[in-house]
């Protein structure tokens, strides 16, 4: 059984000609940007755009439970869950990728192969390169402050939604040149929905992946003001500050 979507958008592009089913998607060649055991991504460049195609086999990272075990049947194939997630991202209004086309195959009710096309983003850097390069935009307050109240409010959308990325890094939002920069937030595989005590932990989880770079690159000043602008308050309160422990000393012992 194959199931494959065109977004209509693009129904009368170029791109409908090489997204338009998965055979043609996983015959495409074109740059290599990563690889591993169960996903290959290509940067294809089809009528003067380019686009991200992420193509997915077996549903998990272990060789034998991919093919021998019951995850192959009983497990969310990966692809679907990175495809709702971004459809969700956009239903959220939260700056993303557009899905250009996506889909999987089974096999006797097992997931044999998935793939999702996202269009790039142009003129856009992720976080994490800019600070690896140390980007005089860090040193900028007022880029800084602009940059920060997006990905709080991202963070915020996500959280109240009762919804966590569970790789929230800065090498997952992307950010565009200019003196007024956008974010997007992009590639979630493995974000999902909790509740109670679960989501309390996924969501320090988030914050924690967001400040290990931040303690980096950022003052205490310019963090806690993140924090501010993520719970909505002008100053913390002792609950905050309970939380706020835990971000701080969530990965320690852990690395």
């Amino acid at each position: 059984m194959r199931s494959w979507r065109l977004n209509p958008q693009y129904a009368a592009s170029e791109a409908a000609a090489v997204f338009g089913d998965i055979d043609r998607v996983f015959s495409l060649d074109g740059e290599l940007i990563t690889q591993d055991v169960l996903c290959r991504v290509l940067r294809v460049a089809v009528g003067g755009k380019r686009y991200y195609v992420k193509r997915y086999v077996g549903n998990g990272k272990n060789m034998t439970r991919r093919w021998f075990g019951v995850r192959r049947w009983l497990g969310r194939p990966r692809v679907r869950v990175e495809w709702r997630n971004l459809l969700a991202f956009q239903a959220w209004g939260i700056p993303t990728a557009t899905l250009v086309a996506y889909g999987l195959e089974r096999r006797f009710g097992g997931f044999i192969r998935g793939a999702l096309v996202t269009e790039e983003i142009p003129d856009t850097t992720d976080l994490s390169q800019i600070a690896d390069a140390s980007d005089p935009r860090l040193r900028d307050r007022r880029w800084v402050g602009q940059v920060s109240q997006q990905v709080a409010r991202i963070a915020r959308t996500l959280h109240d939604a009762g919804f966590a990325h569970n790789d929230l890094k800065w090498r997952n939002l992307l950010v565009n040149a200019g003196p007024r920069p956008t974010v997007y937030l992009i590639d979630c595989p493995s974000g999902t929905y909790h509740r109670g005590a679960l989501l309390d932990y996924r969501i320090i989880k988030d914050l924690a992946c967001l400040d290990k770079v931040a303690r980096k690159q950022l003052s205490r000043s310019q963090r806690l003001r993140f924090y501010l602008d993520y719970v909505e308050r002008a100053r913390v309160t002792d609950q905050d500050r309970k939380r706020i422990g835990k971000i701080v000393g969530f990965f320690d012992g852990r690395e």
